[in-house]
């Protein structure tokens, strides 16, 4: 029996895991006869495929943080922002519960219609994430009182995933002995042999109907009274393959 893997880097070490559901599966007949028998290079092959997919609660929160400061002195405007973020971020560090760290830091110019500087504008953005998301809003409402909340957005952890798929694979590979075993009975053969097994997964994320983006000006609440609710990613695994019928 050959397989031949292709997968996301995250699905690798589910490989052998696949292919011992997929021989399980089988049909005595077919376990017996998977090995492609050279002696009959004619016989027919059979190419399909099968998936298995699955919604999964998102259960990772990221919460962008972000101030801005205006004055005319570019120098001594960089010097407040970094002050601000390296306190900021010292203070989030020590939430064990919560990942902290820089996001974006940008400083412009803003000019007169003549194109000369007028003032420096500058804005500092943390990033806190979780999987608490109890934790992670609590920090964020401490927090508002440097940077306030501009932006939250969820996902699906790579933890969550990776158990996931590894459910999702048993699932694919007996839905693809049962199409293959189906299939060989109604061209009126009597089993099949693997002869070639691909597995693939994807998955994408089922947009939430409400939005959580926010302006940090306008941001008057506390992050700790936000209902921190996640979405739903799809996750999927396909297993495609060519079988000898026999």
């Amino acid at each position: 029996m050959a397989y031949r893997p292709s997968l996301a880097p995250t699905m690798r070490r589910a490989l052998c895991g696949a292919a011992l559901a997929v021989s399980a599966a089988m049909s005595p007949l077919a376990v017996a006869q998977a090995a492609p028998d050279t002696a009959r290079p004619d016989r027919p092959t059979l190419s399909l495929s099968a998936a298995a997919t699955s919604e999964v609660a998102q259960d990772k929160v990221t919460i962008t943080l972000a101030n801005e400061i205006e004055g005319s002195d570019q120098a001594k405007l960089s010097q407040q922002l970094n002050q601000l973020l390296e306190t900021t971020l010292a203070e989030a560090k020590r939430n064990t519960a919560v990942t902290a760290r820089s996001g974006n830091y940008n400083v412009w110019a803003n000019t007169d219609r003549n194109g000369r500087i007028t003032t420096w504008r500058g804005r500092a953005e943390l990033i806190l994430e979780s999987r608490d998301f109890g934790a992670a809003s609590k920090l964020a409402g401490e927090l508002s009182r440097q940077m306030a909340v501009s932006n939250v957005s969820f996902s699906l952890s790579r933890e969550a995933r990776e158990a996931e798929e590894q459910r999702l694979l048993a699932e694919a590979a007996k839905a693809f002995t049962t199409r293959a075993t189906q299939a060989a009975k109604a061209f009126g053969f009597t089993g099949y042999a693997v002869k070639q097994l691909d597995l693939s997964g994807s998955g994408t994320v089922t947009p939430m109907p409400r939005a959580y983006a926010m302006a940090a000006p306008a941001m008057e609440a506390k992050a700790a009274d936000l209902p921190l609710e996640g979405g739903k990613s799809s996750v999927s695994v396909s297993v495609r393959g060519t079988v000898y019928l026999q």
